[in-house]
């Protein structure tokens, strides 16, 4: 024993790797003895465990992951508002980033089980599907609209597809369904390359299907550019949302990128066929049920719309109802509609130069560029408004597929603008447009747009000046102002379209059976959220108190007739009679001795029951008329040009010299300043062209400097660090 003891000492001490393996502890070799202990070998055989170690996968999901997706996003952005103007040939390679794959992925479940997933909670099997899509997707193997085989399929998903009938597989290839798992997730991949894209091309004119922007914005646009124009055309475009010809959003989008697999991915799915065919057809028998169950939702499913957001959806304007869909683009399909549509903003953009013809002699716009305004457009504008004294202008917004055109001039000059706006979108978009669908009205009608009436309101401000002498004149003056009020008419015809009242002249409010088996609180609840949705909507409307207080009075009086019937009350008068004007008090209360409703609340043993909003005008706030600044951009934009202008070099050197010429900064601080920039990060000796060769020996400088700043210098020994510090020195 001791003798074998001894030879596996001398073999471990003898190999300077000792890693054993199963063949080394069972064999014993004899070998040269070496006199050097090799007491770290005898360390790692104590402490050896033996490990199944293999080489990586480059194709394990988890090995891909190198970056977080939102920070290559973001990259994506800042690349593309750096440079707007560049054509982009290379898609392909952020597609194959697995990173964005995976921000899609959790996009994607957020909306369709109504929870935000981590990317700890994605399975692994999740991930390895994952990326066979983005596998099959760059191989060209990705089909639009399949039925029965997918790469991946939701979490929520529990089919098996294998093993259903010929009955529900016919039902499924036959019938309409939602578009599957996997198109949602590279619809979202290509929004998420495509859109910083075109964003920071897009036009300045256009509001709809964009971040950042909505329908307050362009009221504010309106309220504060279009004071002071006559004549309006307004036209819908919106059947171009309807769908258009391949070839024409094909060529649109190839005007910028020019990655051939993302333009064949977008075509494919334009062009392969949508099943929309339903089972109309098939009688089915009715079966009688005495009692209806509930509907429990699983746990992943997730909530549908509460009924006060279900409800505000029902008052969307005319503008914002129609939501493109265009094939299997899904939410690709509203930013191929701005693609397309941008070349007539282009071409509006060139008419609005075009047409600017100033006059010194007006109030407004009387310099000689387009766009510098000297005057305020808010301001009341003396009449008359147009005439040979006058500017010529014109503005222009979109909005989806709506757009709305202010002329300042004589309608013969409207008229001539609609002809060619006809003739441009026959040549581009193959749209027979007629004089009907681009009407020309004077402001005094009153401008429908966005459910807000533009019209023009007279004022007669009181004018105070000096005269000859010193002597102040005040005298009443007239002008007109831009009037942006909420149409009481169409929010009538909304509420009849939600069943919430009858009639036109008299509006009669009707009971919202739809929570009639809700309690007092909840249904109040949900009222309340809605009032407040509606006043946030009206926010920028003159008359944004009237007609808030009337949707406020349509609420009140249709729970009032529910609660009449609801609690057998019979008429609305007792309703508010025991439950107050605003319907806070309790409607019924327990018999007999019963503690009070007060200490039942105090008790928890009920819900309070808040009243509703804004009963009284006065309670509603006040319109807003903050002002909306003429170069506005969204925050994002904002934060994006911001980050690209502080990181130009340009800027910082920009701020060197502004904070020398106001003597912020001593001679010494600034050669501190400069050198300590160069200690972070040493530029090459080729770039210092300021330095002029010769011009003073290098000790001198390295002395200048170290009688400056005696610091700055203790690390710098070689000719090329002080060569640095000499440019430092040029720079003063």
């Amino acid at each position: 024993m001791h003798r074998r003891l001894s030879i596996f000492t001398l073999k471990i001490l003898t190999n300077p790797n000792p890693i054993p393996t199963k063949q080394t502890l069972l064999r014993s070799q004899f070998g040269r003895f070496n006199p050097r202990p090799n007491t770290s070998a005898i360390l790692r055989l104590l402490s050896y465990t033996p490990l199944n170690r293999r080489a990586p996968d480059p194709e394990d999901p988890s090995n891909l992951i190198k970056e977080d997706g939102v920070s290559i996003l973001s990259q994506i952005w800042i690349e593309n508002y750096r440079e707007p103007d560049k054509i982009v040939t290379n898609l392909t390679s952020y597609i194959r980033r697995f990173e964005l794959w995976v921000l899609a992925y959790q996009k994607v479940c957020a909306d369709d089980m109504g929870a935000y997933m981590p990317r700890s909670s994605i399975q692994r099997s999740a991930m390895e599907d994952l990326l066979a899509l983005r596998n099959a997707v760059l191989d060209g193997r990705f089909r639009w609209g399949a039925r029965l085989e997918f790469y991946i399929k939701s979490p929520k998903d529990k089919t098996e597809y294998e093993s259903l009938s010929k009955r529900k597989i016919k039902a499924i290839l036959t019938a309409t369904q939602p578009s599957p798992f996997q198109d949602k997730l590279v619809q979202e991949v290509l929004l998420m390359v495509l859109e910083p894209i075109y964003e920071s091309r897009f036009s300045q004119k256009s509001f709809a299907f964009r971040p950042g922007r909505n329908a307050h914005t362009a009221l504010r646009v309106i309220r504060r550019s279009f004071a002071g124009y006559l004549w309006y055309i307004k036209g819908d475009l919106s059947t171009i949302l309807d769908g258009m010809k391949v070839g024409l959003v094909i060529n649109a989008l190839i005007r910028d990128v020019r990655d051939k697999k993302v333009v064949d991915l977008i075509k494919t799915a334009l062009v392969t066929p949508v099943v929309t065919r339903n089972d109309d057809g098939e009688v089915k028998k009715k079966k009688s049920r005495k009692y209806q169950k509930k509907r429990v939702l699983a746990e992943d499913e997730p909530k549908p719309d509460p009924y006060w957001l279900e409800t505000f959806f029902g008052f969307a304007p005319e503008e914002a109802e129609k939501l493109p869909s265009w094939g299997h683009c899904g939410i690709l399909s509203p930013l191929l509609a701005n693609i397309c549509l941008d070349e007539l903003d282009r071409w509006m953009e060139e008419k609005i130069k075009e047409f600017y013809h100033p006059s010194k002699s007006d109030v407004i716009w009387n310099s000689p560029e387009g766009e510098a305004e000297q005057g305020n457009t808010s301001w009341p504008e003396f009449v008359p408004t147009s005439g040979p004294d006058k500017t010529r202008k014109m503005d222009y917004i979109r909005y989806g597929g709506h757009i709305l055109i202010g002329v300042r001039g004589p309608r013969a000059d409207a008229a001539t603008l609609r002809k060619q706006l006809i003739e441009f979108c026959d040549q581009k978009y193959l749209l027979k447009l007629d004089n009907e669908s681009l009407p020309i009205e004077h402001i005094t009608k009153g401008i429908l747009f966005l459910d807000h009436v533009l019209c023009r309101r007279v004022v007669y401000p009181t004018l105070r000046y000096t005269a000859t002498g010193g002597k102040i004149i005040s005298e009443k003056g007239v002008g007109t102002l831009l009037s942006v009020t909420a149409s009481l008419k169409q929010c009538i015809k909304q509420f009849r379209k939600l069943n919430f009242l009858k009639g036109d002249r008299d509006p009669d409010p009707q009971p919202c059976f739809r929570m009639f088996h809700a309690t007092q609180a909840h249904t109040n609840a949900q009222m309340n959220k809605f009032l407040s949705t509606m006043v946030e909507w009206y926010r920028y409307a003159d008359n944004r108190k009237k007609v808030v207080n009337f949707c406020a009075y349509i609420l009140r009086g249709s729970l009032a007739k529910l609660y009449a019937a609801k609690y057998k009350l019979r008429s609305r008068a007792k309703v508010y009679k025991i439950g107050d004007r605003n319907l806070s008090r309790p409607l019924k209360e327990k018999k007999g001795q019963s503690p009070e409703y007060h200490n039942l609340l105090r008790m928890g043993l009920v819900e309070s029951i808040d009243g509703l909003q804004y009963t009284r005008m006065s309670l509603v706030p006040e319109t807003d008329y903050t002002p909306f600044p003429s170069n506005w951009r969204p925050e994002h934009e904002k934060a994006l040009l911001e980050y690209i202008r502080l990181d130009d070099p340009k800027t910082l050197e920009e701020q060197r010299t502004c904070i020398m010429d106001q003597g912020l900064v001593s001679p010494q601080d600034y050669i501190s300043m400069l050198v300590w920039n160069y200690k972070r990060s040493p530029v090459p000796l080729d770039q210092f062209t300021n330095v002029t060769s010769g011009s003073s020996d290098i000790e001198n400088d390295k002395q200048l400097l170290l009688e400056s700043n005696q610091d700055n210098l203790e690390n710098r020994t070689t000719e090329d660090e002080v060569k640095g510090e000499r440019f430092c020195v040029s720079q003063l």
